[in-house]
């Protein structure tokens, strides 16, 4: 019985990653459209305010679940690459900061991205980190 549950497992997990290869992980790598002057609300549904990303030249900002959040950002649509540095919040605290701690980890590890319609998301390698919506 044991082993019949780690097979369904096993298999169920081969089935999902076949499938992300057909996603937007393909595009990963690839040219992507301009993300200046855009701003993002993330897709998941979390506890509390929900963290958001405005993209402005080289520098992002928003806020990351409880504290707004600042820094730069080196873009690159011709390939795909994003990567955030010199992150800096301000310094509430909040029931939940356990959302604002991983979102930021997320953002300083993406260095990829990928803008299907209006989703953006963000890549470590071909690792899916973030998520967002476009935002108005």
């Amino acid at each position: 019985m044991k082993h019949l549950f780690l097979s369904i497992c096993t298999a169920a997990v081969l089935v999902s990653c076949g499938a992300m290869s057909g996603s937007s992980a393909s595009k990963v790598g690839k040219a992507q459209p301009s993300l200046a002057g855009t701003n993002w609300a993330l897709a998941d549904n979390v506890k509390g305010k929900i963290p958001t990303l405005k993209i402005e030249g080289e520098k992002i900002s928003g806020n990351a679940g409880c504290n707004n959040y600042f820094g730069t950002a080196k873009i690159e649509a011709s390939t795909g690459n994003f990567s955030a540095g010199a992150l800096g919040s301000t310094r509430m605290a909040c029931d939940n900061m356990s959302v604002e701690k991983n979102f930021m980890d997320m953002v300083g590890k993406a260095n990829k991205y990928v803008v299907t319609g209006s989703v953006l998301e963000l890549y470590q390698d071909n690792l899916l980190l973030l998520k967002f919506n476009k935002a108005e």
